[in-house]
């Protein structure tokens, strides 16, 4: 990608991935506050300095309809070209908002932050199987896994000296012949 050569619709592919990103609703055609000040935060367009949240969510108000709650793409571009002069100081508005599409194009939303699981080793201990003892290894196979019902409830064996001859054709054959 050459120097200030940055295409809208990379723009536009960015803003429909910011639009639908927390959202399950979203079509990507509309872009809620949240959204922009992420894309904002992402991108690296808020820098702290020249161009803070606060300033994203002004010009996001300004460029938005009284009423609405949301931007479409034309009003992103408008929003982007009231952002521009500010992130780049000293640059012509063309040129400024050439480098700001540049850092949009192509981004996604990033996950950071994102709770991850816990992976300590007194949790591997706790549900090592192998380590059980007593009643708790009888719960578990050789392998690991749980054994369900069979580990936890004693089933009846019906295998007895009356249980084991019922049914068996012994006893009741010989009564049958008499």
């Amino acid at each position: 990608m050459a120097e200030g050569s940055v295409s809208l619709a990379e723009v536009e592919k960015a803003f429909k991935k910011f639009a639908i990103h927390g959202d399950t609703k979203a079509t990507g055609k509309e872009m809620n506050g949240k959204n922009f000040a992420k894309l904002c935060k992402d991108c690296r367009v808020i820098d702290g300095k020249n161009v803070t949240a606060t300033d994203v969510d002004i010009v996001f108000t300004k460029v938005k309809a009284k009423t609405a709650r949301v931007i479409a793409f034309e009003q992103f571009s408008q929003a982007l070209s009231e952002l521009a002069p500010k992130r780049f100081k000293g640059k012509c508005q063309e040129e400024a908002l050439q480098q700001l599409y540049g850092l949009i194009a192509g981004k996604e939303p990033a996950n950071a932050g994102v709770t991850k699981v816990a992976k300590a080793a007194a949790v591997d201990r706790l549900t090592d199987t192998t380590k059980f003892t007593g009643a708790h290894k009888e719960r578990f196979d050789e392998s690991g896994k749980g054994k369900g019902k069979a580990g936890r409830v004693d089933i009846p064996d019906a295998s007895g000296y009356v249980g084991a001859y019922k049914g068996k054709g012994t006893y009741e054959d010989k009564v049958k012949e008499a």
